[in-house]
């Protein structure tokens, strides 16, 4: 007779369920994810002497593709697993002198997947170069909480990692967060108070839209490209010439202003000279590679800057689009990813055919450039129309160094092609000199990244196609990811800049790939999907962390809560000039130049800082005059990009030069005296004065603690400044600005040491 399983007895049942369970926990201990938990342990450990670099591979052996690491037979025959074991010292892999250990838990992960029989996937491309398939939006338990598909896909992670999202922050906190994230400026009197009283449904959408609308949208949304893009109005190295590149800038602002679609955006930068409809705005745009260092010094060899002008070009785009490092594979094939070193003068030849000369001129613009009509950017149809640029003309000067002509400040920097390329050879150790004769490259892509349409032209223009293609695996990715990046602190992929082998896994892989696919359905709508991120219910969450939260989620990247981050150097210094009432708010021209450190330029011989008057002073911080050697101390204090090659990702730091400049800068001296002044002018008692600066500075009442603590030092600075009105009369002569001389100097002096001390607490500097 058969016993039917259910009518076997209790204990055999237990037994053979405790056998299953034991045989279902190893196979779980043993069944690693290869893309997530496997590969990333084998390219830091690995991938140096085992990885794409054929010249640098060791024993004829490669764990980065599958086959290659089937064929060896290490993994079937037991010898990595006997190499990971071993106490050998001769046989121990990675051996004691490559400088990579391996931790013992990454080494007991590659010892259970070898033990495993090393499982593989099939298909082992890296995520990164497999085009996004858009998923579908999961089901979540609560339905009260999301509000776009944006909250679906990451309350679905939070559950699975038994989080609860955060409750909404007030009204007053949302308003200055997503006024400081789309136009780098703080929220006004009036739009707070208007805010705060509109109970209508929409109320937080329409106040979006408006600033989307707001013509400070582009100049704030314009920071970060410029600094990816190297943007600066000197030349660089040692003698670093002035240049006039402002007219760029002004196209930037303008096209993220009027929402210039981002595939026609990187177009128009990287082919706007080439495309079919070209004018003289879209000839401007090419300037985007035109913002590299160029060097001018006598006795430097045109050959040899030529190629770094090149490589440089490649680098940043590989950079900003590809989110690879590309620069990687000029000397050698790629040591983690599967580029080559011909690849990469594949790519270099793209950019190998620009009329330019290798040593700029002695200060000016450096051919190729154009005229810039006089009522820039107010252009006539005549005006609008592509301008050819003159033909080159070099001079010898300085024994066989050649250099011309300077393009004088009515001109920009422009991308220009050769009637005939230059020939792109391979070159050996990437030298300029060494070019390899048996190796000739024509212009082409990595091959593990997409493929290339034939009706492409092999130019510039069939580059920016290539880039812009909706099966494109990393342009849509990296770009939504950078956007996420400006309004969370960080992106879903944390390392920005490197979608690579050697980069950050996605949080939010699900996520990142429905943002990529929307932004390509949106038509490339960059306002769109700003909109869709700060209207989401996941950007609107409180950024305080509950303990629980903080144990379990330390960096948010589970994002349980709102971001909470620092303010850019640039909104740090217009917004204390906005609370101040110094702002100028006029749109684009040339750069300017405002208060400096004395002597700021004179470790560059023959070269001094002439600062700005007037209005030109409390222009926003983006304006501002960036000499690539001795960029803006206030920027750099608080990490901004330096400009001298291509950055998306700054680190934060935290330094007590940070709390120095924010006491002692002329700017934030001079806000805080006009603070007080315009506070004074409002209110006749010191309590009330304190509370409206506070207002006007941090767009939120003070508690009744803070007010007192704030009166008591007014009182304490009140009394000094009155025994001693020569130090009141030295801290309210800071800054070219005036004040109304009727204000008693000892209060005028008190208050501003008060509205000095708000501009420093964090909450000025700080998005919460």
């Amino acid at each position: 007779m058969r016993f039917r399983t259910n009518q076997w007895p209790r204990f055999v049942r237990l037994a053979i369920g405790l056998a299953v369970g034991v045989f279902a926990f190893n196979h779980q201990i043993l069944a690693y994810d290869f893309a997530t938990t496997v590969r990333p342990i084998l390219s830091d450990a690995c991938y140096h002497c085992h990885g794409p670099d054929a010249d640098a591979r060791a024993a004829d052996l490669r764990f980065d593709q599958r086959d290659a690491a089937m064929a060896s037979g290490v993994l079937s025959s037991g010898e990595l697993l006997a190499r990971l074991t071993s106490d050998d010292p001769e046989l121990r892999m990675p051996p004691p002198n490559a400088n990579r250990p391996l931790r013992p838990s990454d080494r007991q992960i590659l010892t259970d997947w070898a033990s495993d029989d090393a499982p593989w996937p099939e298909d082992d491309r890296h995520w990164a170069f497999v085009p996004p398939k858009r998923p579908g939006v999961p089901d979540v338990s609560r339905t009260d909480w999301p509000i776009n598909p944006i909250d679906r896909f990451v309350l679905d992670r939070l559950e699975r990692e038994q989080l609860e999202p955060s409750p909404a922050a007030d009204k007053a906190t949302l308003l200055r967060r997503f006024s400081f994230d789309l136009t780098g400026l703080a929220p006004s009197e009036d739009d707070l108070q208007r805010f705060l009283l509109d109970e209508s449904p929409d109320a937080y959408e329409r106040a979006v839209d408006r600033l989307l609308q707001s013509p400070r949208y582009g100049e704030h949304m314009a920071v970060g490209w410029l600094e990816a893009a190297r943007f600066a109005d000197t030349d660089g190295y040692q003698n670093d010439r002035l240049r006039y590149m402002w007219v760029w800038r002004d196209w930037v602002i303008h096209s993220l202003n009027q929402n210039l679609p981002f595939d026609q955006f990187v177009t128009q930068q990287l082919a706007g000279d080439l495309i079919l409809d070209r004018n003289f705005m879209t000839q401007v745009a090419t300037g985007f590679q035109r913002n590299h260092r160029i060097n001018s010094e006598a006795g430097s060899i045109p050959e040899e800057w030529l190629v770094e002008y090149v490589a440089d070009r490649v680098e940043t785009t590989g950079t900003m689009f590809l989110g690879l490092t590309i620069n990687c594979a000029r000397c050698h094939d790629h040591k983690y990813d599967p580029i080559t070193q011909a690849e990469f003068y594949k790519l270099f030849a793209f950019f190998n055919g620009i009329d330019e000369a290798g040593l700029g001129p002695n200060d000016g613009n450096s051919p190729p450039f154009v005229a810039v009509p006089q009522n820039w950017p107010s252009l006539s149809d005549e005006e609008m129309a592509f301008v050819v640029p003159d033909p080159m003309e070099i001079r010898i000067v300085q024994g066989n160094v050649p250099r011309p002509q300077a393009g004088s400040p009515e001109t920009v920097m422009v991308m220009h092609e050769l009637p005939k390329p230059r020939t792109t050879y391979l070159l050996r150790r990437g030298q300029y000199d060494q070019p390899d004769h048996s190796q000739e490259q024509t212009a082409a892509i990595p091959e593990a990244i997409g493929n290339w349409d034939e009706a492409w032209p092999r130019n510039r223009l069939g580059l920016a196609n290539w880039l812009t293609d909706a099966r494109h695996p990393l342009t849509s990715r990296v770009t939504v990811n950078r956007f996420w990046q400006h309004f969370f602190g960080t992106g879903l992929v944390k390392t920005s800049e490197n979608f690579g082998i050697q980069g950050d896994l996605p949080s939010h892989p699900e996520l990142l790939d429905w943002l990529a696919t929307e932004f390509i359905r949106q038509g490339w709508d960059m306002k769109a999907m700003h909109r869709l991120i700060v209207t989401s219910a996941t950007y609107r969450q409180r950024s305080i962390a509950t303990a629980a939260a903080f144990e379990t989620d330390p960096e948010n990247r589970f994002l349980s809560r709102g971001p909470r981050k620092r303010l850019s150097p640039f909104a740090i210094r217009d917004s204390v000039l906005q609370a101040s009432g110094l702002l100028e708010p006029i749109l684009g021209g040339p750069s300017v130049k405002p208060y400096m450190p004395p002597g700021i330029w004179s470790s560059i011989s023959n070269s001094k800082y002439k600062r700005d008057d007037g209005a030109s002073l409390y222009r926003r911080s983006l304006y501002t005059y960036w000499r690539r050697t001795l960029p803006p101390p206030t920027m750099m204090a608080f990490n901004a990009a330096a400009r001298e090659t291509c950055i998306v990702r700054s680190d934060q730091t935290t330094t007590p030069l940070q709390a120095l400049t924010l006491m002692n800068n002329v700017t934030f001296v001079e806000a805080a005296r006009q603070l007080a002044a315009k506070a004074i002018a409002l209110h006749d008692t010191p309590r009330e004065q304190i509370t409206r600066a506070f207002v006007f500075a941090i767009k939120r009442f003070p508690s009744e603690g803070e007010v007192a603590l704030l009166c008591e030092d007014f009182e304490t600075y009140c009394a000094e400044f009155a025994a001693d009105p020569a130090a009141a009369e030295k801290l309210l002569s800071i800054g070219e600005s005036c004040c109304d001389d009727s204000i008693p100097k000892a209060q005028l002096a008190a208050l501003t040491l008060v509205c000095n001390t708000i501009f420093n607490l964090d909450e000025s500097i700080t998005l919460n």
